[in-house]
Formats: C-alpha cells, structure tokens, sequence
C-alpha cells in the first residue's frame, strides 16, 4: 500500500496577511463573501449597511443588518489582544442603539473579557446580544491562506427563551407556552436538517428565517386562528414577507410574475396586500394543531419543506430586485433579468 503522504497545517501571522486593521481587514470582511462566512459561524444572515460608521462618540469598524429580524449587527475588530478600551466602545454602542448585536472580532480574547461577554449575555434582554470571536490565518504547505472564526461566546438562546417562560409564568396562556415549546423544538430540528436559518424561539405565533436582502424574510407561523375562515382553529403557514419602504411597489412586480412562481413551487398561494398596512405577504397554509406535541415531527417536516421551496423560489427573484423608480422595478424574469 503507498504511503498516504498529508500536508502540515501551519498558522499565520494576522499582520502577515493584513497589515492594517482599518484599511485591510475592515474592508476584508466587509465582503459579501466573508460576511456570509462570519454570518455562518454566529448564526445570523448579514447585510453590510456602512464601513467606519459614527455611532455616538465612536466609529464602528462594520454596521449590518441581520436580514431575518431587520435588527443592527455592529461588528468591531482587533488584530491583536482584546482590551478595556474595544470593551468600553462596545457598551457605548450597546447603550446608543434600542437594539443591537455587537460582534467583537479579535486574535485572543483574555479570560476576563470573555467573561465579561457572557456575563451580558445573561444579565442582557433579548434587544441586545453579545458574540466574541478569535480570528485565525492557516495554510497548508504553500496553499493560500484561509481565515477560520473561533466563537468564544455566544448567548444561550434557549435560556433565555425559558428563562422568559418561567420568570412570567402568569403572563404565558396555555397557547404561548404551546408556541414557545413548539418553536424550540423546531429550531432544533432545522439545525439538524436544514441550511435554512431561525431566529429565537420565543412565545410567538412567528418565527423568522433570513431570506438574503433586509426587508425581506420568511415567516413560520403557528397560530390559534385559521386564516381562511377566521375561525379560531389552529394551523400553519409559511410567508415570504416584504416589509420595506417600497412593500407595494416590489409586491407589485412579484405579483407580475404570479403564473411563474406558483408554477415553480408547484401550488397556489394567498397573495395579501391590504390597502391599511405598508408589509406585504404571499404564503401557504394548512391546518395543524401545534399543541399536540405526538404531531409535532409530521408538522416541523412540512414547515421546513416549504421554507426551503419559499427560498429556492423567491431568493433568485431578490438578487434580481432593483431600487424603486428602476425599469420593471423587480426585473422580467421571463428571459430578461
């Protein structure tokens, strides 16, 4: 049998591939795709609003969006050891921000800031969460080098969720403590079978899924009323909900393309656009009981389905979506996007 030969991994020096935090680094991960790298390892799909951007008396290296929630990812960076003053920069964010996930990307954290951030994590409201990652360069013999985050700390969803469960007892019905363990256990189940990412489980009748552009996402939800009748019976849906400025202008133009879409996803769909409210939706439905936990796994099932059939479909049509005012607005995907 030949000798299996194998390359040896070696780690690099950050300077050695980026020389300056500001002018090399910052607008690295700046990229889509090292955004989507990042976003892969905290969990959230990022869109890249502003470099260097004032916050308070501050800069923040890197403003995003997490596309899901349409909630504020401030990322900060350092090359080098974590320390009291990128701390302090971070709370000062925190505080000048009503909601906000702050990223501190750094070569090593120390003990007591790693500390520091899961403390935060526990002592923090669901507006704010903290994530702590190291940053390393690898190559294996002369390969090009590759970046790999390393989470230090992160905040413990499921916690949380529970911790709200039981510290208000009195305030959950029977339906939102039905809601709350039916979204846990669901979360639990995408990550195990689907790319498809969730927001927290909370005691909602919703749980939100990034679909890849702010303004838009997908919508799981389990509900007491039915939809089609108003009749207070339990089903399921999934939406694809656009809930930007221009809602009606972008529903419009995906409203043109109705006989495509619902020919690609192979069914019908309610296409909602009330004239009182700016969010659109156009989704799907089925009734289902999420208070019977013996039908959980059959009703995930179909929630995941047809998350990942609502994403194939209307993904492709986001990257084609044009601002307000351009030609066609959505694009023509009849051969001309």
């Amino acid at each position: 049998m030949p000798e299996i030969k194998l390359g040896r991994l070696e780690k690099l020096d950050l300077r050695s591939v980026w020389t300056n935090e500001a002018g090399d680094f910052t607008p690295w991960l700046a990229s889509d795709e090292n955004l989507k790298l990042l976003g892969e390892t905290i969990g959230l799909d990022l869109d890249l609003e502003a470099q260097e951007k004032d916050v308070g008396p501050f800069r923040a290296d890197i403003l995003c969006k997490d596309t899901a929630s349409d909630s504020w990812v401030l990322i900060e960076n350092q090359l080098e050891r974590t320390d009291h003053s990128h701390l302090g920069q971070l709370l000062t964010y925190a505080a000048g921000l009503e909601a906000v996930t702050i990223v501190w990307i750094a070569e090593k954290f120390t003990e007591e800031h790693r500390a520091t951030l899961d403390w935060l994590n526990e002592i923090t409201n669901d507006k704010f969460t903290f994530f702590g990652l190291e940053i390393e360069v690898w190559r294996i013999g002369g390969s090009e080098p590759a970046p790999k985050f390393n989470l230090i700390s992160k905040p413990n969803d499921w916690s949380r969720a529970v911790q709200r469960s039981a510290n208000a007892p009195g305030e959950l019905s029977e339906a939102r403590q039905a809601q709350l363990a039916f979204w846990i256990a669901f979360k639990a189940h995408m990550e195990e079978k689907s790319k498809i990412r969730c927001t927290k489980a909370s005691p909602s009748h919703v749980m939100a899924h990034p679909v890849g552009r702010s303004g838009f996402w997908l919508n799981s939800v389990a509900s007491v009323w039915d939809s089609s009748t108003n009749a207070k019976t339990p089903e399921l849906r999934v939406d694809f909900v656009i809930g930007e400025a221009k809602a009606k202008v972008y529903f419009d133009a995906l409203e043109r393309q109705k006989d495509e879409i619902e020919h690609e996803l192979g069914f019908p769909l309610v296409w909602h656009n009330p004239a009182n409210a700016r969010m659109c939706r156009m989704y799907v439905r089925r009734p289902g009981d999420f208070t019977k936990e013996a039908d959980w796994p059959v009703l995930h099932e179909w929630l995941r389905q047809n998350l990942e059939l609502f994403h194939k479909v209307f993904s492709p049509r986001l990257k084609r979506l044009g601002t307000p005012g351009a030609a066609d607005d959505a694009g023509d995907t009849n051969g001309r996007a």
